[in-house]
């Protein structure tokens, strides 16, 4: 993981903390305070429902997420906003389901009007391989996003 940059030099008025679907670890929600606190910026936990495709080119209700991926996610997402302002930082979430999880978490932080997003990450693939694999989203949001995306890999 590169450093961010001091926080205390940038200027953030609102954070996205975002998932592709995984845990968000609580190194990632630590950056996020980080970068939260000096302006006291709020926090917009998001995290994707995956869908997994289409039959045909159509929707299909077989290929949307279950009740229990809903509630996973929702869980996740409540879990992550309770810690946060546990920490006295002001946050909400929210979940959405989508194919295109990079092009709908870039999306919401355009809509939402954040400075900078953060996600956990693994550590990177062969770009080729990479493209494929849904674990390498966060790759792919930094490669759209335009504004800075801290993406947190495991410690160790």
């Amino acid at each position: 993981m590169a450093e961010p940059p001091d926080p205390s030099t940038l200027t953030i008025a609102r954070i996205l903390l975002a998932s592709e679907g995984r845990e968000i670890p609580a190194h990632a929600i630590e950056l996020a305070s980080r970068l939260a606190k000096p302006a006291r910026a709020p926090v917009h936990v998001f995290s994707v429902a995956r869908v997994w495709g289409t039959s045909l080119g159509l929707p299909n209700p077989g290929l949307l997420p279950s009740k229990g991926e809903w509630e996973e996610q929702r869980r996740l997402v409540s879990r992550v906003v309770k810690e946060l302002r546990r920490q006295g930082l002001e946050a909400q979430g929210h979940v959405l389901a989508t194919r295109k999880a990079a092009k709908r978490i870039v999306g919401e932080a355009e809509r939402l009007g954040c400075d900078v997003i953060v996600m956990a990450a693994d550590a990177p693939r062969n770009r080729v391989v990479a493209d494929l694999m849904w674990s390498q989203e966060p790759y792919r949001v930094r490669r759209r996003a335009k504004i800075p995306v801290y993406l947190v890999t495991s410690p160790g």
